[in-house]
């Protein structure tokens, strides 16, 4: 009988991580948009747009992924209450990373502000209108959102750190390979 894989695929390894660093990238943006004003500031936030529309289609890349190659089983010694919450995490982390871009996407539609994807094409706009009310609606949603996702990484990071430090168990290795393997 074959041993079960119990390490994620080169594939799921990098969407993980490009993802990851796009997530922290989009932070930094948004703090330095925050931190400046005029053009310098716009290009920040056309960059943060940019850096969303494609974390969008590099997660359902991932999703499209993970379906057809389903994440190795969590070792049996791992309590069925972390299993729990490790499954939500990574819902959660889905449906946020699906959200996040596509609630954005519609408060630059609904505002009418155009959207050129990394200086190179323009990105088509949703058709919803309501104008600057809507779309300053829609960015408290996309504000609260972005809580949502620092709560994730928190339980995330926690997670994986107790995995490494408490468990001592392989868990953290399936995903970060240069953690050399626990015998």
């Amino acid at each position: 009988m074959a041993e079960p894989r119990n390490r994620y695929s080169a594939v799921s390894l990098t969407l993980h991580w490009v993802i990851a660093a796009m997530v922290i990238g989009q932070v930094l943006l948004i703090m330095a948009h925050d931190a400046t004003e005029g053009p310098a500031s716009r290009e920040f936030v056309n960059l943060h747009k940019s850096v969303g529309l494609t974390i969008l289609v590099l997660t359902l890349a991932r999703i499209g992924w993970r379906l057809a190659n389903p994440a190795p089983p969590l070792p049996d010694h791992i309590k069925p209450w972390a299993k729990i919450l490790a499954r939500t995490t990574h819902v959660g982390f889905y449906v946020m990373l699906l959200a996040m871009p596509l609630v954005g996407w519609a408060a630059s539609s609904a505002a009418g502000r155009d959207i050129l994807w990394f200086g190179l094409l323009q990105w088509p706009l949703l058709p919803i209108g309501g104008g600057r009310d809507m779309a300053r609606d829609l960015m408290d949603v996309h504000s609260l959102g972005a809580k949502v996702v620092y709560i994730l990484i928190f339980l995330h990071v926690a997670g994986a750190l107790k995995h490494q430090f408490v468990d001592r168990d392989n868990v953290l290795h399936r995903m970060l390979p240069i953690i050399p393997r626990r015998p």
